[in-house]
């Protein structure tokens, strides 16, 4: 009997990418046919729609060529939910995570792959951002996040490390027993562990579109990596509040010094109004920082899936049968898929 071919599993997460998806399409079978002929595997295309509003999925149907499956969510759950969608579905040796916009090439795929098979004593092999083309204050800004999050912690976050990776089956299955809702991808990799090496890299040009990622994004996105990984805010507030109360017990001693030695008359209103104004708007921003600790804590409360799937398009599958775009349609829990923990 013939030994089958290991197999690697590619997940692409994908969200309005109807004009790139001929493109890489035609990636993919370039990646396939380099990584059959150097590696001697085989490999499923695993894309994840996260609720697409255009035509995307479709498009990629019709250009995807081999073995392929396209999970469409019910709905837009994010990058990060959408990659752990695409994790649940992996079975290969090994699994790569890219991009569908391009910017992840094909010959730092390659390399990374590459690494992976030729040590076995290494885990993980993901890309690292060699930022040339930020500006020195997002690159600043960038190595104050990295640095304030990985100072409370006993792992390390590596800097301007995204999903962009190939891992063993073993981690991959380790990722999918994380089930987060609110997900910092980042973090979430740092803290399986596992024996991993970086690979810098240049991000490519999209292909066509533009970033989803607007700054208000960006924000919101370092927001969700330190309430769910760091306890720098939470000291923070602390902080404020004991040097907001020395500075107050200061200023009386001041006053009181002015007034009983001096006979100095301290004008009161104005510099009541300027303390109240000052410590209401500090109170109010630190009671919004613990609202959001407190919100990420209620969100993980709730026994909710961690995310819907709308119905599942599959081309020639190595695992079975050819279904050939058979959509098979429902409303399918996560924790139901096949692949997930306990299914």
């Amino acid at each position: 009997m013939a030994e089958s071919r290991p197999t690697l599993d590619i997940v692409a997460p994908f969200f309005n990418e109807a004009q790139s998806a001929s493109a890489f399409a035609e990636l993919l079978d370039r990646l396939e046919a380099a990584v059959s002929q150097r590696f001697g595997m085989a490999v499923h295309k695993i894309l994840i729609d996260d609720g697409s509003r255009d035509d995307s999925a479709e498009r990629f149907s019709q250009a995807l060529s081999g073995s392929w499956e396209i999970v469409r969510l019910s709905r837009n759950f994010g990058k990060e939910v959408a990659v752990l969608a695409g994790l649940d579905q992996s079975r290969g040796d090994m699994v790569l995570v890219m991009d569908a916009d391009l910017q992840h090439s094909l010959d730092i795929s390659l390399k990374m792959i590459a690494e992976l098979v030729e040590n076995p004593d290494i885990d993980v092999v993901y890309a690292q951002n060699d930022r040339r083309e930020a500006s020195w204050r997002r690159s600043q800004l960038a190595r104050l996040f990295y640095s304030l999050i990985n100072s409370s912690q006993r792992f390390d976050i590596p800097e301007n490390a995204g999903d962009f990776r190939v891992m063993r089956a073993a981690v991959a299955r380790a990722l999918t027993s994380l089930r987060d809702k609110r997900r910092f991808n980042k973090g979430l990799f740092a803290w399986a562990g596992f024996r991993q090496k970086a690979i810098e890299y240049s991000p490519e040009n999209r292909a066509s579109g533009k970033s989803k990622w607007s700054r208000l994004n960006l924000i919101a996105f370092s927001l969700e990596g330190f309430t769910s990984f760091s306890v720098i805010p939470l000291r923070i507030i602390s902080l404020s509040g004991m040097l907001a109360a020395l500075a107050g017990l200061l200023y009386g001693a001041k006053v009181f010094f002015e007034v009983m030695f001096y006979g100095i008359a301290v004008p009161g209103y104005p510099s009541l109004m300027v303390a109240v104004v000052l410590l209401g708007g500090l109170n109010l921003t630190l009671l919004g920082l613990i609202g959001e600790y407190v919100w990420v804590t209620l969100s993980e409360s709730k026994d909710r899936p961690v995310y819907i799937v709308r119905d599942v398009l599959r081309g020639e599958i190595l695992r079975g049968e050819v279904l050939h775009g058979e959509a098979l349609r429902g409303e399918v829990a996560a924790d139901r898929l096949p692949g997930a923990p306990g299914a």
